[in-house]
């Protein structure tokens, strides 16, 4: 049953942080095609405010995979 538990758990780390993501990232992607219309300089910096949420699916891994073979 603990097993079971902790298989949860580490299932809702990986699927509530790409979940949260995913939504962070479609607000970023319309609001900065917006702002690369108007100014096409700040392409870069637009593609770097994507890249950035993908940590939180990266901490949602490390932390899944801490559950599941951290020994707790």
């Amino acid at each position: 049953m603990e097993r079971a538990l902790t298989a949860i758990a580490a299932a809702l780390a990986i699927g509530l942080s790409a979940l949260a993501t995913a939504w962070v990232q479609s607000r970023i992607g319309s609001a900065g095609t917006g702002a690369i219309a108007e100014k096409p300089e700040l392409r870069g910096i637009v593609i770097l405010m994507l890249a950035i949420p993908e940590t939180i699916v990266i901490l949602g891994f490390v932390v899944a995979m801490l559950l599941l073979f951290g020994g707790w």
